[in-house]
């Protein structure tokens, strides 16, 4: 991998993890809110599952586990 490959993965991480905490944020205002609506809050657990595995998926690119 080239570093300017390693640089927009990292970019592209920092931006997925910008959203997931966003996401998390937004669904506990809804959960907190006196009607909420569970459809709108289970799409975004939905989008918040995707993130978490893209996030993981490009972490193992920059960082894949090596045995020795």
């Amino acid at each position: 991998m080239t570093e300017q490959e390693e640089q927009e993965l990292q970019a592209a991480l920092a931006q997925l993890k910008e959203e997931h905490r966003d996401l998390d944020a937004a669904i506990m205002a809804l959960e907190g809110m006196p009607l909420p609506d569970p459809l709108q809050i289970k799409r975004l657990k939905k989008r918040k599952l995707y993130l978490r595995d893209r996030i993981r998926e490009i972490d193992d690119q920059i960082f894949p586990d090596i045995i020795a």
